[in-house]
């Protein structure tokens, strides 16, 4: 068959894999592509003046005698008939491992090469697969199939993700196909959840039956299948072509298929993407007014439902230009906070998001990486200016903004109502690591109950469509398990993420997933030195390296990697997750933290404003007396402690039972009889007594 991309015509053999494509005319340089669209053409103030900007559009580009300036991995995706080659060839070798090319090309269909970091000498490979859910959707089948994978052929353990998908860490390349193959049977999917295309789309994972909630679910399915690749790389690497695709809803396909604005390549089995995909990995949220579980503003695209009066959705309101990711010591990477971009009725959210996705397409940086993601082609083009590129696009003008409402943070955990007779248990699972008794436990409830589960973006999981006589034994189970309810959780998890780090990411600088356990401990001890209460909580996000996975950025207290058991602190944002963290001091060692962490909790406790949140706090104060205090700081001065009876323990059993339930949350025997204390006796004060679960 032969496919037209701007001006290189290219015949693909689909049976033989070793075809290359011819060489991609359709790159362009800025004055190419000024030309090809008619668009005004902006200058990234750190870009060279033969900087490759964007895949052409569906119109014969100017011929160029220069060769534009290109990323590696766009030479792969170029030669590579659609993330297929070498790929197909290179998981049938007998190495552990897969060539430079393959290694890129893995990501587009859900998986990372690694190798373990602890160990040295000869490095030993594994693979990570993340699978792509949708709002968090898991069906019953779906995770009892991941859980018996992760036993068979990982390490163990499953791990739920940020982005509300599983992560199977340790799968061996000569495992991979039969994994892949097995995911995909059982109502799963890795496709796409990595690699330069619309990676996993956020939604609540709550499963309120509310006509907004269902809308926002059904939107961000519309819009994850409206971006799927087409071109069946997926299941001709995995399962030999066959393919495993439930039927779309018809907007979506006339959508996708809608070249009314030359947003898609004509005859390419590609029609969105092109032979190039997108020059780097693109994040999409939906949610509903007030819910910012999804972290709205740290996307390529949030997408807000708006409703009339009477609580039907009657369009969209749409954030641009959200990203964490930067790199440490290079001033022109940054994390940034999407702005708002307009509104669009109902009908046309679907063509709206497929022109922010063409503009970038066309227009995103592929010369470095480190500047592809959109949030840099606004920054330098402007709101204004990437608003009117877009609607060319979209062939409407975007109508005002619709006010909202203040966000809040949800985190759904603990028992609900879903509006339909039936009950939801949100549960914490410290950084999303599900394993041991816990996993065993989870399996057991889900597979005796026959539950669907939902995945959180704050790495939680949630078991719906519970009756309310199933309450009482699954709590029961889940307790023996460690999984309690919120209320006897040391607030200081229940919004603290991690990203796994080392020993697998090959991108850690330092520990995160491993090391938090530890940091929560010792901010504990911090706060009971200074005086702090038990409730006064703060957001801590941790990361290894500086791109941001488990959206530090955006946390009142983020710690990013920056060396050999150092980090880089960060202070400033909101627990609503409104607000951007800025830098506060580098290389701050890890044994060195409290001597941080001290002052400026002491220094919230002494001089906050009522209700005021350590992030607003600091923001408030300033970054210059805030380094003054902790420069300055000596210690707490310590008062002579009262009396208090703190023997808890009457009996050996009792005491061995508790740490038995302790060491589940990595905690003590004598810190878990004494949340629980303390949550009964709040309980008691508000006049709310509860049953101890």
């Amino acid at each position: 068959m032969t496919t037209s991309f701007g001006s290189a015509t290219s015949t693909v053999i689909p049976n033989d894999p070793k075809i290359r494509m011819q060489s991609f005319t359709g790159l362009k340089s800025l004055h190419s592509i000024a030309l090809a669209r008619n668009h005004r053409v902006f200058t990234l103030p750190f870009s060279a003046p033969s900087v490759i900007r964007a895949v052409s559009t569906p119109v014969k580009p100017e011929t160029s005698t220069t060769e534009p300036k290109r990323s590696k991995v766009e030479i792969f995706k170029e030669q590579s008939n659609f993330i297929r080659y070498p790929l197909n060839e290179e998981i049938l070798t007998d190495t552990p491992n897969i060539n430079e090319a393959a290694t890129q090309l893995i990501k587009f269909h859900g998986s990372y090469q690694q190798y373990n970091r602890d160990e040295r000498g000869t490095r030993s490979y594994s693979f990570m697969l993340r699978t792509k859910n949708p709002g968090g959707k898991v069906p019953n089948q779906l995770y009892l199939t991941m859980d018996d994978l992760a036993d068979q052929f990982g390490i163990g353990t499953l791990r739920l993700t940020t982005r509300q998908t599983f992560q199977l860490h340790g799968v061996l390349k000569k495992n991979l196909k039969t994994v892949m193959s097995t995911i995909i049977k059982n109502m799963g999917s890795t496709f796409g959840a990595c690699g330069d295309l619309n990676r996993n789309v956020l939604a609540p994972a709550a499963p309120l039956m509310t006509k907004e909630c269902l809308f926002a679910q059904e939107t961000a399915d519309n819009i994850a299948a409206l971006l799927t690749p087409q071109s069946g790389f997926y299941y001709d690497v995995w399962v030999d072509g066959e393919r495993f695709m439930t039927s779309e809803p018809p907007e979506v396909v006339k959508a996708r298929n809608d070249n009314s604005h030359k947003t898609n390549f004509p005859d390419s089995p590609e029609p969105i993407y092109g032979t190039q995909f997108l020059p780097r990995k693109f994040k999409i949220a939906v949610t509903v007014p007030t819910d910012n579980s999804v972290d709205i503003l740290t996307n390529d695209i949030g997408v807000v439902v708006v409703s009339d009066d009477n609580g039907e959705p009657q369009g969209f309101n749409i954030y641009v230009g959200g990203g964490m990711g930067r790199t440490h010591r290079m001033e022109a990477t940054f994390p940034r906070l999407g702005e708002p971009l307009g509104y669009v009725p109902k009908e046309d959210i679907l063509y709206a998001i497929k022109a922010i996705v063409a503009t970038q397409r066309d227009h995103g940086r592929r010369d470095d990486r480190r500047y592809s993601r959109m949030k840099y082609l606004i920054s330098s083009w402007g709101i204004e200016e990437f608003k009117t590129v877009v609607e060319q696009y979209y062939g409407k003008k975007f109508e005002p903004f619709r006010e909202l409402p203040e966000w809040e943070f949800k985190s759904y955990l603990g028992w609900h109502e879903q509006g339909d007779g039936a009950l939801f248990c949100g549960l914490h699972v410290d950084n999303g690591r599900v394993g041991g008794k816990m996993k065993k436990t989870l399996r057991e409830v889900i597979e005796k109950y026959n539950l669907n589960v939902r995945i959180t973006p704050n790495q939680n999981i949630i078991l719906c469509d519970i009756h309310s006589a199933w309450r009482r034994p699954i709590t029961t189970v889940l307790a023996q398990a460690g999984l309690l309810h919120p209320k006897f959780v040391d607030p200081l998890n229940l919004t603290a993420m991690a990203c796994p780090a080392f020993p697998l990411c090959p991108l850690a600088i330092t520990e995160a997933e491993r090391g938090i356990p530890d940091i929560l401990k010792r901010v504990r001890s911090v706060f009971e030195k200074v005086g702090l209460k038990y409730n006064d909580s703060v957001v801590i996000r941790i990361t290894g390296c500086p791109n941001g996975c488990a959206r530090p950025y955006m946390a009142e207290l983020g710690l990013v990697g920056d060396g050999p058991n150092s980090y880089q602190i960060w202070l400033g944002g909101t627990p609503n997750q409104t607000q951007l963290a800025r830098s506060f001091m580098d290389k701050v060692k890890v044994q060195d933290l409290e001597n941080v962490f001290e002052p400026l909790f002491y220094y919230w406790k002494q001089k906050r404003q009522p209700k005021e949140s350590f992030g607003d706090f600091t923001a408030r104060i300033g970054f210059e007396k805030l380094k003054e205090l902790v420069d300055k700081w000596e210690g707490v001065v310590q008062t002579p402690p009262a009396r208090y009876n703190l023997k808890l323990f009457a009996d050996k059993e009792t005491y061995e039972a508790m740490d038995e339930l302790a060491k589940l949350q990595n905690k003590s025997a004598h810190q878990l009889a004494i949340e629980v204390i303390r949550n009964f006796v709040a309980s008691q004060q508000s006049g709310k007594s509860e049953r101890v679960i």
